[in-house]
């Protein structure tokens, strides 16, 4: 990879972002996204025309704070156009109270908007029910990368998404580039978490079943 993430001083460029996914594919391989350098790099490599990150957020009655809304504050203070949507709460069979939430339609819309202003669009994510999306955007003239990662347990990239992307990155090989210092270890390792930890992890591995 001669460039983060293929990025050409010329092309007009978006990211989109797939909050959960991107998420679960980097706590899998044990570090966490610097999301500050990750926006840095790509300014000064290509003409970033937004990079929009996609999250469901818990409204849970019970409790009027979400483990999400510090990262979600963050990014959209610092340069990050923030799609959120809220969670659906439901009861399983067990009698637990869980939450369901996906922001996939409002991406593939927002990328089918901005097509055909861009030269190239990269998705952060391994959901091989954006191959569609993808198919539809390269027949703009779009180049499409894709950044997830086939190296963690199980692989978070699907191969259908993989084949039509015009190239995909693995998380993994970018983890020098746009990993956080002082990041979690791998789920394998951890054997301890603060309790902001166990919560935040939850939200997302746990309570977005759509994901």
């Amino acid at each position: 990879m001669n460039t983060l993430l293929g990025l050409r001083e010329t092309e007009k460029t978006a990211f989109f972002i797939d909050g959960a996914n991107l998420y679960k594919a980097a706590r899998n391989l044990g570090f966490d996204i610097d999301y500050k350098s990750l926006l840095a790099k790509a300014q000064k490599a290509c003409q970033l025309v937004r990079a929009s990150y996609y999250t469901a957020i818990q409204e849970d009655r019970d409790q009027d704070y979400s483990p999400l809304r510090p990262l979600v504050d963050w990014l959209d203070y610092n340069g990050y156009s923030m799609i959120t949507k809220t969670t659906r709460e439901f009861v399983d069979q067990q009698g637990r109270k869980r939450y369901k939430g996906s922001t996939d339609v409002e991406l593939v819309v927002d990328m089918m908007l901005m097509a055909d202003r861009l030269d190239h669009l990269v998705l952060f994510s391994g959901n091989g029910d954006f191959k569609r999306a993808i198919e539809a955007i390269q027949a703009k003239g779009v180049r499409v990368t894709a950044v997830s990662t086939v190296k963690s347990s199980p692989p978070m990239a699907s191969d259908e998404l993989r084949r039509q992307a015009d190239n995909f990155i693995d998380l993994a090989d970018l983890e020098k580039f746009i990993g956080r210092s002082g990041g979690p270890a791998s789920k394998r390792a951890r054997t301890e978490e603060t309790d902001f930890e166990d919560e935040y992890e939850e939200e997302f591995d746990e309570q977005y079943e759509d994901l």
